[in-house]
């Protein structure tokens, strides 16, 4: 791994500050940052971590929101009573992501930030029409996921904090790989403030919403709405863990179990 600067700023703005330098890059988890380090496919000339940041971190459930710092790792979000309370699929979610070490270290802050096309939290965003807070704005999670590991946030742009709208109902499936546990295809469902949501991620360059799937559950939120039907294979991924008609089968089956 090449040499870098290393700087451990304790505010969000020092952070913001130092991520501005050229060739600065910031670093929550460094689930996939580090990785990509060793493999010589990242080499940034300074590292700016965001774990000694105490106000990037924590749960918070009132007025009908669940807000979670962006520091605030898989684990925590999994095991906080809290959320399991206001929002059990988004804790089921967060309790299946990577192993228990990649628990442990992995932010929400930085799983959305990097926007791996099959994570797991993009879904729980999306699928429940979250809004990421950053040290600049407000973005919803709809305007947020732009494509292949692409987002809206801008250079040296943080995200302090996600609010989760409580749900009605809501549910998730997902179908993984079994080394990575990444999600070959994950599928968020939810009906809550927003109306009928689906996300879906793992299947394509990005996390991406099923209209068909939402229109049929918003006529009636049932297992049995989906029986026959479909998702367009066209624009899926294809790998050799699955085709994209593979995927796009898979995609309709697992929102129904989420539903279920």
């Amino acid at each position: 791994m090449q040499a870098f600067d290393y700087a451990k700023p304790t505010t969000v703005g020092d952070a913001a500050r130092a991520a501005a330098a050229d060739g600065a890059k910031l670093i929550a988890g460094g689930q996939s940052l580090l990785a990509s380090m060793k493999l010589g496919l990242a080499a940034p000339e300074a590292l700016v971590d965001l774990g000694g940041i105490a106000d990037l971190q924590g749960i918070r459930v009132a007025d009908g929101m669940v807000r979670i710092g962006a520091m605030t790792t898989h684990a925590a979000v999994g095991d906080s009573a809290e959320v399991q309370a206001a929002i059990p699929a988004l804790a089921e979610l967060a309790g299946q992501i990577g192993d228990r070490q990649v628990r442990h270290r992995g932010t929400l802050g930085g799983s959305l930030a990097n926007n791996d096309p099959a994570a797991c939290y993009p879904a729980a965003a999306l699928g429940l029409g979250a809004t990421i807070h950053t040290d600049q704005r407000d973005i919803a999670a709809d305007d947020f996921f732009l494509g292949l590991y692409e987002t809206a946030l801008t250079e040296g742009e943080l995200i302090t904090a996600v609010s989760f709208p409580v749900p009605k109902r809501a549910g998730w499936r997902k179908f993984k790989q079994p080394a990575s546990r990444f999600s070959i295809v994950g599928v968020f469902v939810s009906q809550g403030p927003q109306g009928v949501r689906v996300a879906v991620t793992g299947a394509g360059a990005g996390v991406f919403r099923a209209a068909e799937l939402e229109a049929r559950l918003a006529k009636d939120w049932s297992a049995s709405a989906l029986a026959g039907a479909s998702v367009s294979a066209d624009d899926l991924s294809s790998d050799l863990h699955g085709s994209a008609e593979y995927r796009a089968a898979l995609i309709p089956v697992l929102a129904a179990r989420a539903v279920s």
